[in-house]
C-alpha cells in the first residue's frame, strides 16, 4: 500500500498472528510510505512447510521477499517474532535496512526459555491453538483493554485460532533458539525499541537490554500496554513509529 516511489516499510507480525495485525499502522503510514505487510512462513495465507524452522530461515524468507519485490533498502518494523526476524536479517544483510523498529521483542531468553517453548509447542500439538487462546490474550492485552470489548479483540482471537498448528510449532522452535544478545553491538542500523510497559511475554527489561546493546538505539515505553502494544495503544505506537521513520 502507498506510493510506489516512497520509502519502503516492511512489517513483520508476531507468532500466532498474520499481516492483519498491522492494519492501524499501515493506515497511518501509507500516505507517505510504501507499506509491505506479509504473512510469515506457516502463518496466514503463506505455505506451511514441515518444521521446525530457524530464525535464519525466516530471515532468508524476508530478504527473499524483498528481492522478489525489488526492494533494495527498507525500514523494518517487527513485533515479537517479527523483531527477532529483523535482528537476524539485519545482521545477515545490514546494507538492506534503513532502520529497525523492534517492538515487544527480545534478543535472547534465559536458560529456562527453551523449556517454556517446548511446553507451548507440546500443548499446541496436543490441544490445538484454540484451547490456549484466552491465555494468549491475557499475555497480549491488559485487563482494562480486555474489558473494553473492543472489536479488535475478537479479530485477534480469530487470528490466533486460524494459525496452522504446524506453523506455530515451526516458528515456536525458531524463537526458542533466539540468542543474539552478544551480537547487538554489531547492529549499526538506526534502531527504535518499543515496549508495552506491562508486557509479560517480553518484559521491559528485555527491551532495555536491546536499547543498551545496540549503539544509539532509542526506547519508547507505552504505559499500561502489554504484548500487542501496536493494537492496545495505537496512538502511542503510531506516534513513536512515525516520528522515528520520518527522522530516518
Amino acid at each position: 500500500e502507498g506510493p510506489k516511489d516512497a520509502p519502503a516499510v516492511v512489517m513483520s507480525h508476531s507468532l500466532s498472528a498474520n499481516l492483519a495485525m498491522w492494519e492501524p499502522q499501515a493506515a497511518a503510514l501509507k500516505d507517505r510510505y510504501r507499506v509491505i505487510r506479509y504473512d510469515t512462513r506457516g502463518h496466514g495465507k503463506t505455505d506451511v512447510p514441515a518444521g521446525p524452522y530457524t530464525l535464519d530461515t525466516l530471515a532468508d524468507d524476508a530478504i527473499g521477499l524483498m528481492d522478489a519485490l525489488g526492494l533494495d533498502k527498507v525500514h523494518w518494523v517487527g513485533l515479537s517474532m517479527g523483531g527477532m526476524i529483523g535482528q537476524t536479517a539485519v545482521l545477515k544483510a545490514p546494507a538492506r535496512f534503513r532502520s529497525l523498529t523492534l517492538a515487544d521483542t527480545s534478543s535472547g531468553y534465559p536458560p529456562e526459555g527453551a523449556a517454556m517453548w517446548a511446553d507451548r509447542i507440546q500443548a499446541a500439538r496436543a490441544n490445538g491453538l484454540a484451547a490456549g487462546v484466552e491465555g494468549t490474550m491475557d499475555r497480549w492485552f491488559s485487563p482494562t483493554f480486555m474489558a473494553s470489548a473492543a472489536p479488535v479483540l475478537d479479530e485477534v482471537r480469530e487470528m490466533i485460532c486460524a494459525t496452522p498448528v504446524e506453523g506455530y510449532c515451526g516458528c515456536g522452535a525458531a524463537i526458542a533458539q533466539l540468542n543474539l544478545t552478544s551480537r547487538l553491538g554489531e547492529i549499526a542500523t538506526p534502531t527504535l525499541v518499543i515496549c508495552g510497559e506491562d508486557d509479560p511475554g517480553t518484559p521491559l527489561a528485555m527491551s532495555e537490554i536491546m536499547r543498551d546493546g545496540i549503539p544509539g538505539a532509542q526506547l519508547a515505553v507505552l504505559p499500561v500496554a502489554r504484548h500487542l502494544s501496536n493494537l492496545e495503544d495505537v496512538a502511542g505506537f503510531n506516534s513513536a513509529l512515525a516520528a522515528f521513520l520520518d527522522a530516518n
